[in-house]
């Protein structure tokens, strides 16, 4: 075979093998057409992006975050042994009060006498479409699609991998009764199989209030989109969770701002902040170095509980550093802070946990 038949055979091999995988799929689809010129009207739409609130740090700020960046540069980024976890049945969790429970990084279940709410399922134990690039901490990889009870409503927050996972949204598709996502990502939904007229899609302050009673309102965040090359295509968000009289807030990806008080003045108090904690080498985009204590305080929160963390390897900070800077921040400010085990049942009212199963290093 010649040199060049040999290399288009090649190609088209490793072309069927990511097409087989899902690879290609998992890319998602962006908005198009009618899509695209719906989003084009809105407020926070600009020169065929969506916005921030606040604009970017000056060049003196980016110098800051770069050096940033390399002062953090340090072991260990995994844990050394297993993280610790806790088998829990998900489908026999209690309902009132509201009952989450904690899958790593970001992925939580809800469960409520109003429905289940899944966010940002990430089952796949990897963030990136790439296999074996960004794989889950060995302890964090126990639950799986399977596992999850009937959905009444999944919330999305943004498109990145570690959020909106292809391969686990594929199996929990036809499980799932309805989806609420930021404007735009509806687009990577269809493509995917699901139902349009299963997906509401929200911006910034805007509302739905679901068939069970459950009332969702997407908020802003300070972060971006990106999913294949082009950014900010699709909105990233927010959310208030209003369940009968509890409310809880959260942060999905972003970066400290005044859009945390402004948040918490217009729909606060809240019992529960689930607020990000870590992979903070964007420091304008992800929150670090105890700053979501004072997210938490600006939001009018009773209890902060930390996210985005405990699962996968996305900045260059110690692993367990977020937490480690998180508590003396928050008992500095006076704010509460409950710290779940993976897979550890926690019902609103319930005393927070604050065993320190992360300090083993």
């Amino acid at each position: 075979m010649k040199n060049g038949c040999w290399k288009n055979a090649m190609a088209a091999l490793l072309l069927t093998a990511i097409t087989g995988c899902g690879f290609i799929k998992s890319l998602g689809k962006k908005p198009a057409g009618d899509e695209l010129a719906r989003l084009d009207t809105l407020p926070n739409y600009k020169d065929g992006a969506f916005q921030n609130l606040a604009k970017h740090p000056d060049s003196t700020a980016k110098y800051d975050h770069f050096l940033f960046i390399f002062r953090k540069r340090q072991k260990p980024t995994r844990p050394a042994t297993d993280l610790p976890w806790v088998k829990t049945n998900l489908l026999t969790l209690a309902a009132t009060p509201p009952t989450i429970v904690w899958f790593g990084h970001s992925s939580l279940l809800i469960k409520s006498a109003q429905g289940n709410i899944l966010i940002d399922p990430v089952f796949s134990n990897q963030a990136s479409p790439v296999p074996g690039v960004l794989k889950a901490f060995k302890g964090t990889k126990n639950y799986k699609a399977e596992d999850m009870p009937p959905i009444d409503v999944l919330i999305i927050s943004h498109d990145h991998y570690d959020h909106l996972d292809y391969s686990t949204l594929r199996k929990l598709k036809d499980r799932i009764k309805m989806a609420v996502v930021p404007m735009g990502v509806r687009s990577d939904l269809v493509y995917w199989g699901f139902d349009p007229k299963k997906i509401i899609e929200l911006n910034w302050n805007q509302s739905t209030t679901l068939p069970g009673g459950l009332q969702i309102t997407a908020t802003p965040a300070q972060h971006h989109s990106k999913r294949v090359l082009t950014e900010n295509k699709t909105l990233w968000a927010s959310y208030v969770i209003q369940i009968n009289k509890y409310r809880l807030f959260y942060s999905g990806d972003s970066g400290y701002g005044t859009h945390f008080k402004q948040i918490g003045q217009q729909y606060g108090p809240f019992d529960l902040a689930l607020l990000e904690c870590g992979q903070y080498n964007q420091i304008y985009v992800h929150m670090g170095l105890g700053q979501p204590a004072q997210a938490a305080v600006d939001l009018r929160a009773r209890l902060l509980q930390p996210i985005h963390w405990a699962k996968f390897p996305e900045a260059n900070h110690p692993w367990n550093e977020p937490i480690k800077t998180l508590l003396p921040a928050a008992a500095k400010l006076g704010m509460p802070v409950h710290v779940p085990r993976i897979g550890e049942p926690y019902a609103l009212g319930d005393v927070p946990r604050t065993a320190d199963w992360w300090d083993f290093e």
